[in-house]
């Protein structure tokens, strides 16, 4: 844990991947008073955008000088291998893992190692869900003890989907829309740009198969350009029916529409700051305090929020 000396000093944040989570997460960096922008690493070199002229942009962490947390705007896929490696090192790692299950928890011990060994902290799935959505469904749980929830989710763009049926051979570009169908229950709209000679019916049937997919109805749909359709708002309504004691009936609701990215990313950069404030090892947002994600001394939070 760092010092009182060390916590008063900026933390230096490093963005990784420059999609539109790491574009957003520039943003919440530079917007965050506490917090300091240390660089953007590309996988490849391409011309620097205008609002990163002045900005370390290298295609390897190592190029950058005293970071303190690496905020891994990967495709899950790629975050673990990563984040170890980061961990190695002793930078910190923020992800938005978004595998639910025993996936996660998988994850969440690999990680715990690395950065155990090497004196570092890893917040894993630290999007809005698994993330934010999780603290509110372990909220209202902690509220009606004994019931059910269900978490609805959409309609709207799922980035992790989208990610993962891009990365099949033979598509070139994807949209996978979530609509909700009731109790839980979802829809997946997948709409894809086939590569030459790529065929629709086996490229649905891999998506299909795809842990991703594999739980719910999936429908996909060759299109002539995905880019037309993309819109990335989103959305979550989460609701309980629940006891409290033995008092029936308590009817608890969350919703919330968003911009998919720019939510996914202010939690990333709010859970880098929560960081610095944990012992070696890793975590989802549940274990971690929840006054250690915001800037400021913890009495005026408490005076400001309680």
């Amino acid at each position: 844990m760092k010092s009182g000396e060390e916590m008063e000093k900026k933390i230096k944040v490093a963005v990784v991947g420059y999609g539109n989570v790491g574009r957003a997460a520039v943003e919440a960096i530079k917007a965050a008073s506490d917090l300091e922008l240390a660089g953007v690493v590309r996988s490849a070199q391409k011309e620097v955008p205008s609002e990163l002229v002045g900005v370390p942009v290298v295609q390897s962490l190592t190029e950058l000088d005293s970071v303190d947390v690496a905020v891994l705007s990967l495709p899950t896929r790629m975050v673990g291998e990563y984040a170890v490696e980061c961990l190695k090192q002793g930078i910190n790692t923020v992800d938005s893992f978004d595998i639910h299950g025993e996936e996660l928890l998988n994850h969440r011990d690999k990680l715990a190692e690395a950065a155990r060994s090497s004196g570092a902290v890893a917040v894993i799935s630290a999007g809005w869900d698994p993330g934010t959505d999780s603290m509110v469904r372990a909220l209202m749980e902690l509220m009606a003890p004994k019931g059910l929830t269900f978490t609805n989710f959409g309609p709207g763009m799922s980035l992790g989907h989208s990610v993962a049926a891009k990365a099949i051979p033979g598509v070139r570009d994807a949209l996978s829309m979530t609509i909700p169908t009731g109790s839980g229950v979802h829809r997946r709209m997948v709409y894809v740009e086939l590569a030459e000679g790529a065929e629709q019916d086996e490229i649905a049937a891999q998506i299909k198969a795809d842990p991703y997919f594999s739980r719910d109805e999936t429908h996909v749909y060759p299109v002539g350009s995905v880019e037309a359709l993309k819109d990335v708002g989103h959305g979550v309504i989460i609701e309980r029916k629940g006891t409290s004691g033995q008092a029936a009936n308590q009817l608890l609701k969350w919703e919330m529409r968003i911009n998919n990215p720019a939510l996914t990313a202010q939690v990333m950069v709010s859970a880098a700051r929560a960081s610095v404030k944990q012992q070696p090892g890793a975590y989802t947002l549940l274990e971690i305090p929840l006054l250690d994600y915001f800037p400021g001394h913890p009495s005026e939070l408490i005076k400001r929020l309680v």
